[in-house]
């Protein structure tokens, strides 16, 4: 689905990318991980087509992504931080996002899609209110509808269940699942690795611009010899730390 060759990124002196080569297969949860300034989100925005990378060569369903913005299309995208007009309602951003993106799925029908989710996440009593009256809670769940009610083939949340409550949080997971049965394609980047273990099939773990893991989360628990997905990581970063001062 994503193909990822030889990609580098640079900003100024500082190289974000360091020629990161990776696979990434339809019907596949796949945790993008890695400690601050790893280059994570470099690699999504590369991705995502905001940001060109100075060498290699991003393919996506086997066409390679540059100067072909079209492939967006197909992409549910939900940022960490999601900025829009605070004086539009609920409806009226739905409505917005959905005159923009008309005609990207013909198969789709985004108003039914999107009337599921806000009963799913419990957001009728908030159509008519403006984003600058909704919690960050609600903001979120706004968002999560956003980047799901087009039926894309490929989804990217960058740490998607940030302020919801833990009902949604379950609904939101159960949704990811049931999607990647469909045979959809999901990247996800988050702090909370209890997520990763339930949700994703593998781990691309960033460190200092280059993959240093790949693999699934079981196989890195038990190579570890640890209980937890967090103190494997952990201890896989302190013997990177102990081999690089030695």
């Amino acid at each position: 689905m994503v193909e990822v060759k030889s990609i580098e990124k640079s900003f100024g002196k500082l190289t974000v990318l360091k020629g990161v080569t990776v696979q990434i297969p339809k019907g596949k949860v796949i945790a993008i991980l890695g400690p601050n300034g790893s280059g994570k989100t470099t690699l999504i925005k590369c991705i995502l087509g905001l940001v060109i990378p100075d060498k290699g060569d991003i393919l996506i369903g086997g066409e390679n992504i540059k100067n072909n913005w079209k492939y967006r299309n197909n992409i549910g995208y939900l940022p960490q931080i999601a900025r829009f007009p605070e004086n539009l309602t609920v409806s009226e951003l739905f409505r917005m996002i959905q005159d923009l993106r008309k005609n990207q799925n013909p198969k789709n029908n985004p108003e039914q899609t999107c009337s599921q989710f806000v009963s799913l996440f419990q957001i009728q009593s908030f159509l008519n209110k403006p984003l600058r009256s909704l919690s960050g809670g609600t903001r979120q769940k706004v968002n999560v509808i956003l980047a799901l009610m087009f039926n894309p083939d490929l989804y990217i949340f960058d740490e998607p269940t940030v302020g919801l409550d833990p009902i949604s949080c379950v609904r939101f997971k159960e949704t990811v699942l049931k999607e990647k049965n469909n045979g959809k394609t999901i990247l996800l980047t988050t702090h909370i690795l209890s997520e990763v273990e339930e949700m994703s099939d593998e781990i691309i773990f960033l460190l200092e611009g280059k993959i240093y893991y790949q693999g699934s989360p079981k196989e890195l628990m038990a190579n570890k010899q640890e209980n937890t997905l967090e103190k494997a990581i952990a201890k896989m970063l302190e013997e990177n730390e102990q081999k690089n001062t030695n």
